[in-house]
């Protein structure tokens, strides 16, 4: 009668020591032990050069080698260390009497004493080594993960590019002078420099002489020869202010028709917006192109701290 029961710690079993694909290593567990660290370290170093490869911008031939090299590697040595130097299976013995004799207890002890602690060491190398090519995995292997949520929003959300002495340009570029727009009149312009940035954009008007907006404190001067600023980016969702209705002195959102008094610091009268377009001031140059006169005194656009 047997039973099979393999042995967690041990060295390889007689047979093992005749089979041609083992006995290199099984008679030289040493080797093994090498080999299996030493491919353990190439895949550490192969994922340490695919983070550097990856944040530096590296081609993607460099990536793809060095994340290969990491990978087999590490699987190689994983796998060495399992066949050539963990106990090979199946084994078996004869049932008999549960309680060991005295001489096996003896046989025991020495076996332990001659063997026990260099499994115990091999182990505690090898499994630390793969743990810390596992871990570095892991850590790089969120590198693509962390670059593809984009830059760092920094001071974005709630800055803008315009800078006192920034130049009002159309999207391609053009500098507008003070005579370029006649009464009633409008035009999207952005800073020079970031032409086409959404949180950038701003809708330009030109009201007429008599019509003079209604400023509060601070901002009697924000705009000049008639022409007053806003940015085009509704305080609702983002969308585009871009119509405007010279009659009323409006602008109007097209997505969920939020309306905005041009004469009254574009506050919303109509509508799902809940704060007015924040205003940019603005001035005109000894050459008379218009510049702006500083930057936004708010963020743009829906304001993401407002929502639930």
């Amino acid at each position: 009668m047997s039973d099979e029961s393999p042995r967690t710690e041990g060295p390889l079993p007689p047979a093992a020591l005749d089979d041609p694909h083992l006995q290199p290593f099984a008679r030289h567990p040493e080797g093994a032990q090498a080999v299996a660290a030493v491919t353990m370290v190439i895949g550490f170093i192969g994922f340490i050069g695919f983070g550097v490869a990856y944040w530096i911008g590296s081609s993607t031939q460099w990536e793809a080698l060095t994340l290969g090299v990491g990978m087999l590697a590490l699987g190689f040595g994983v796998t060495a260390w399992g066949k050539y130097l963990m106990p090979q299976g199946p084994f078996v013995e004869e049932r008999h009497e549960f309680h060991s004799t005295d001489a096996e207890r003896d046989a025991m002890t020495a076996a332990v004493a001659e063997r026990g602690g260099m499994v115990v060491k091999r182990r505690k190398l090898l499994g630390g080594l793969f743990a810390l090519g596992s871990a570095t995995m892991g850590i790089v292997l969120l590198f693509p993960l962390v670059r593809s949520l984009g830059p760092k929003p920094g001071e974005t959300l709630f800055e803008t590019n315009w800078k006192r002495g920034s130049k009002l340009v159309t999207v391609d570029g053009r500098q507008i002078t003070v005579d370029d727009l006649e009464v009633g009149g409008v035009l999207t312009v952005f800073p020079k420099g970031f032409e086409g940035s959404s949180p950038d954009q701003v809708i330009l008007i030109r009201l007429a002489s008599e019509l003079q907006p209604l400023q509060s404190p601070g901002r009697t001067d924000w705009g000049v020869a008639g022409y007053v600023a806003y940015s085009k980016m509704c305080t609702h969702l983002g969308c585009p202010v871009g119509l405007y209705q010279h009659q009323t002195q409006q602008l109007v959102c097209p997505c969920h028709q939020s309306i905005f008094n041009v004469l009254a610091g574009a506050v919303p009268e109509f509508g799902p917006a809940p704060r007015p377009l924040p205003q940019l001031p603005i001035t005109v140059d000894a050459t008379g192109l218009l510049r702006a006169n500083g930057g936004f005194d708010q963020a743009v656009g829906p304001g993401f701290w407002e929502r639930p």
